[in-house]
């Protein structure tokens, strides 16, 4: 056995504790995914031909980064445990528990694709109240969010959990949270690597190539979904939910579902250019 397949039993998640209470990494590292995105979208404004003030940005993200929040959480609720949420309605929203005294626990589970609907929907409401082109400003973010998924799913590893299914590997690892106490892939970090460093790299260098608008948040979709559902076949199904039609995954049906979406968005705009 090696040293690395034992990495995730010697991380303690947390930053700090004071009582029950605690700080995580993975805190941390959502923080860094949006100062990151922030900073490359200010980044763009500054050497490229889009015309937003950076308070505008700075408005944008607070809606943005509210509504992925609210939209991963709610998304989580209803597409990986519905039945549970119904029966503790109060765990959506409350942190604590109260069965052995009071104690933060945090709020568990968060969905992508669930926070990817929070933020479209936000980022609606933002361009029809300041009467921005939504297709170009989509355009403007979307080389940019990939990197800060790589922060995000560093902090998944950080805190044990969405680990992959069992495997042989060499490169396979233990997880605390693991109930079975199998050797598993390390998701996480394959998913910090080609959903975030592969992604920010292939969005990143095509960014200044402009067919029309809308084009880089179609590319953006289409490709994180690809990636998203590749790597399904090596993350551990949700355990309340586990397999769909004995084959797929929740995961692999909403990334279905956002290249599909993607691919008519862009049909629609191409051929708007022919009109």
């Amino acid at each position: 056995m090696n040293w690395w397949n034992h990495i995730p039993e010697h991380i303690n998640p947390n930053i700090f504790e004071i009582g029950s209470f605690q700080i995580r990494y993975y805190d941390l590292m959502y923080l860094i995914a949006f100062a990151i995105t922030y900073l490359l979208v200010l980044h763009r404004l500054k050497n490229e031909s889009y015309e937003y003030s950076k308070a505008v940005i700075q408005k944008y993200f607070v809606w943005a980064v509210l509504g992925l929040l609210i939209g991963a959480r709610l998304g989580f609720v209803l597409f990986y445990d519905l039945m549970y949420f119904i029966a503790h309605p109060l765990k959506i929203i409350c942190p604590f528990d109260y069965s052995n005294g009071l104690h933060y626990i945090g709020l568990f589970g968060m969905s992508y694709h669930g926070g990817f609907v929070g933020a479209i929907l936000a980022s609606l409401f933002f361009c029809y109240k300041n009467r921005i082109n939504l297709w170009h400003f989509a355009d403007l973010l979307s080389p940019a969010i990939p990197l800060g998924y790589t922060f995000g799913r560093i902090g998944n590893f950080l805190n044990g959990e969405l680990f992959g299914r069992a495997t042989t590997a060499a490169w396979g690892m233990y997880f605390p949270l693991d109930p079975l106490h199998q050797l598993r892939h390390p998701s996480q970090l394959y998913e910090a690597f080609f959903e975030g460093i592969f992604l920010f790299i292939i969005l990143w260098s095509v960014r200044k190539k402009h067919l029309f608008d809308g084009f880089h948040f179609c590319l953006y979709i289409i490709s994180y979904a690809i990636v998203r559902f590749c790597i399904e076949f090596v993350r551990e199904p949700n355990p309340g939910l586990g397999y769909i039609w004995h084959f797929f995954t929740m995961g692999q049906l909403l990334s279905i579902a956002m290249i599909l979406g993607g691919i008519f968005i862009m049909l629609i705009k191409r051929n708007q250019l022919k009109i």
